[in-house]
């Protein structure tokens, strides 16, 4: 069974940076459709950023120039670069594969908390 696991989170102030990794035990990253997720207190879950399998990247507006998803396959992990974090950018944040329709394939890991104070 393949288990995602999250890691990179903390506290931060505003305008610092955070890098998040994904690690993928039984399955490799290579060549797959990943995405990050995050969801904030009180909020639905929602889509962040995700790297294709030709590696082609897609962000949310909210993120677009401040977030970059990068892919190492040496070491079977996906990153999430934060730049310039908000309070805004406040949750616990997921990774995931996705499918071609662009869902959630695996079960949730527990997710790495990110948070910004003002």
């Amino acid at each position: 069974q393949v288990q995602l696991v999250e890691s990179g989170g903390g506290s931060v102030q505003v305008g610092e940076s955070l890098t998040l990794s994904c690690a993928a035990s039984g399955s490799t990253f290579n060549a797959k459709n990943v995405g990050w997720y995050r969801q904030s207190p009180g909020k639905q879950r929602e889509w962040v950023a995700a790297i294709f399998k030709f590696d082609s990247r897609s962000y949310a507006d909210s993120v677009e120039g401040r977030f970059t998803i990068a892919r190492d396959n040496a070491k079977n992990t996906v990153s999430l670069q934060m730049n310039n974090l908000s309070p805004e950018d406040t949750a616990v944040y997921y990774c995931n594969m996705v499918s071609e329709s662009g869902s959630p394939i695996l079960s949730w890991g527990k997710g790495t908390l990110v948070t910004v104070s003002s």
